[in-house]
């Protein structure tokens, strides 16, 4: 799988290390139930089949993080846009 740095260029995944989901919000500390939501957050996760929205760290690269549009099932990347223009990461 080749991902699309937008300051590197394409380059293996092989330089990149996955961060995971980039569509997860934090929940509030101060909410109510923030002890069940904070457990749900950390371990119960989808593992979606299909698009998906991911955060990688080119470590082997530029160090920056990204956010990245691919398709579960096939590998194929739709984008890659850089966190900080996406927002950070979790």
């Amino acid at each position: 799988m080749r991902i699309p740095c937008p300051y590197c260029g394409e380059r293996d995944a092989h330089e990149f290390a996955y961060l995971g989901d980039a569509t997860l919000t934090r929940p509030d500390p101060a909410a109510a139930e923030a002890e069940q939501a904070f457990h749900d957050y950390v371990y119960l996760r989808d593992n979606p089949a299909g698009a998906h929205e991911e955060w990688w760290y080119h470590a082997n690269g530029c160090r920056q993080w990204l956010r990245v549009a691919r398709d579960t099932r096939t590998h194929a990347i739709a984008a890659a846009t850089a966190a900080r223009v996406s927002g950070e990461p979790a």
